[in-house]
């Protein structure tokens, strides 16, 4: 007799959907809008995680871009270790939408915060918006401006360039400015500045929020570029630490709830935008936890294997060509950050920054 579920494929259903038997055929991914060729550039952005995409890209000769690059005389070595190139552009962990809403307004001059630069032990200088980019601070204010408006100029010509923008959503705790409303991917002090409860307060943003800055981002990327392809994810990295009273695993499931839920509303509205599972392929029951080092919170490399190979597979460009980055300054690019990032495993992740001691 038929029913609702007669003639549907087998991904649909639990025990034929793949990986039970073979973790190796675990594919969740049954559908895509678009194909990466190797020629588009690509921009990345967001939490710890995303910096795997931006390095299996460069491995496997796709144009990822990057448009904030350190002076041709710096060693490339050097130049990652001041955290070039380790997403698009220096703007250290993205992990809330939020935060990706305050960098386009402030990389377009609609928004200047109040609190605009932090001061270290040692005297020198930190961003507040991404506090640990340069290893020991900025020697002055005006050094540190200087790099922020170098910055800003980078996103802007990024993003006006970029093809495909990745973007992998980590947190929905943060910690604001009363003032302004200001967001920062830590709380001051942890890397930087003074905490002042009368200035500062922590905020956990919620669906609606998070869908609001989201869709708000995703409408100002399309209005600067009105041809670029859109992919989201969520990082499967549990939280560091939790600001509210209760066990972080409580506060890990509750984020990354809202930030499935907001990822699938958004992925269903804009036809150019698509969910990838990377959330899902890390955490799913199949792996039963394999893809988790011995801390149970950071990705292992098989783990990150799985992922990308799916992401390559899915999105890569298929047509048994090999292409190279169209302009030389792609080119270069590809070649020099696939260099540089060859041998290292290393994530910049300003979250382990935060403990209680």
């Amino acid at each position: 007799m038929a029913h609702p579920y007669t003639n549907k494929p087998d991904y649909q259903f639990w025990k034929r959907a793949g990986g039970i038997d073979s973790l190796s055929t675990l594919d969740p991914v049954t559908k895509c809008s678009f194909r990466i060729s190797r020629n588009e550039p690509v921009i990345t952005a967001g939490s710890c995680f995303a910096q795997h995409v931006a390095k299996r890209l460069s491995e496997n000769g796709f144009n990822y871009f990057v448009c904030e690059k350190a002076h041709s005389l710096i060693p490339d070595s050097v130049a990652l270790a001041n955290n070039y190139g380790v997403f698009s552009a220096r703007y250290g962990n993205l992990y809330t939408a939020r935060q990706l809403k305050q960098l386009l307004q402030r990389a377009w001059g609609n928004h200047v915060p109040i609190e605009n630069t932090w001061q270290l032990a040692n005297g020198n200088f930190v961003d507040p918006f991404r506090p640990q980019v340069q290893p020991g601070g900025f020697i002055s204010e005006a050094e540190l401006n200087i790099d922020r408006e170098q910055h800003f100029a980078a996103i802007r010509r990024g993003i006006k360039k970029m093809s495909v923008f990745v973007f992998t959503l980590g947190l929905t705790e943060a910690w604001a400015d009363k003032r302004d409303g200001s967001v920062f991917p830590l709380a001051p002090g942890v890397a930087g500045g003074t905490y002042n409860p009368d200035i500062h307060e922590f905020v956990n943003f919620d669906l609606n929020d998070t869908l609001n800055d989201l869709r708000w981002s995703i409408k100002y990327l399309r209005r600067r570029n009105p041809n670029c392809k859109i992919i989201i994810t969520v990082s499967p990295v549990p939280l560091n630490a939790t600001a509210v009273d209760r066990h972080v695993l409580v506060s890990t499931v509750y984020s990354k709830s809202v930030l499935r839920i907001a990822a699938e509303d958004v992925c269903n509205t804009f036809e150019f935008c698509d969910y990838f599972p990377s959330y899902e392929i890390i955490t799913a029951p199949h792996a039963g936890g394999v893809y988790f080092a011995s801390d149970k919170r950071s990705v292992t490399e098989a783990g990150v294997d799985h992922v990308m190979g799916l992401f390559l597979k899915h999105y890569g460009d298929t047509d048994g060509a090999t292409h190279q980055p169209e302009s030389d300054d792609g080119r270069e690019a590809v070649e020099n950050h696939r260099t540089a990032m060859e041998n290292v495993v290393r994530v910049l992740c300003d979250e382990e920054a935060i403990d209680n001691t």
